[in-house]
């Protein structure tokens, strides 16, 4: 009997348990979603604010490298130099010939900026100067002309019967895009040169306008 009696309150308990209703979860309270919107907003407002600043960073360094790109071409324009002697190698004379003919000055010890063409004998500088000479002869001068589109500009003369003989001269010239600017030997002149390159050109960029 006292076996029944002890198992009896158990499955009581039991039972009384098994059939309680189960308790339904509370929902959140309206309250804690708000907020939990109002954090997600002010953070998502925030991440767009932060977008649109490295946006505009974005672009002022983009515009800054464009800056920098143009600086460095005018750069490189603006650095613009030659010096070259008639003969590369050797010695000997250029002319005379019975026309008038484009000196090419071969030995280039300086071309920053490709300004000078040592194949034609053309570059684009603004400021010009030329040193050439030769052994007297009073048949054949030192003559030399500067061109400027095939306009005459200046001109470099000596003539004497004996000893060595130089002339010399210079100019400063407004060039544009496409200009050409050439030395030429004069008709029945002749210029002499060796391995102390002494008869020479050059050029250099004095300013941009």
């Amino acid at each position: 009997m006292e076996i029944i009696m002890f198992f009896l309150p158990l499955l009581l308990v039991c039972s009384i348990s098994a059939d309680q209703p189960e308790t339904p979860l509370q929902p959140p309270c309206p309250q804690d979603i708000h907020a939990v919107l109002r954090e997600m907003t002010a953070s998502l407002t925030e991440q767009k604010v932060e977008i649109r600043t490295l946006k505009e960073h974005n672009k002022e360094a983009e515009s800054q490298k464009t800056e920098i790109d143009k600086l460095k071409q005018q750069l490189q324009v603006t650095q613009v130099a030659f010096s070259a002697s008639l003969l590369d190698q050797g010695e000997g004379y250029t002319g005379p010939f019975n026309t008038q003919s484009t000196l090419v000055f071969k030995h280039v010890v300086t071309n920053i900026g490709n300004a000078y063409n040592k194949h034609t004998g053309n570059n684009t500088e603004c400021h010009f100067s030329w040193h050439i000479g030769a052994h007297g002869d009073a048949s054949h001068a030192v003559y030399a002309l500067l061109f400027k589109n095939g306009e005459r500009i200046f001109t470099a003369y000596e003539v004497q019967p004996s000893h060595y003989v130089t002339t010399s001269n210079g100019a400063s010239l407004l060039l544009q895009v496409g200009d050409q600017v050439l030395l030429h030997l004069a008709t029945n002149a002749k210029i002499y040169d060796n391995q102390n390159h002494l008869s020479t050109f050059s050029g250099h960029l004095i300013f941009t306008m």
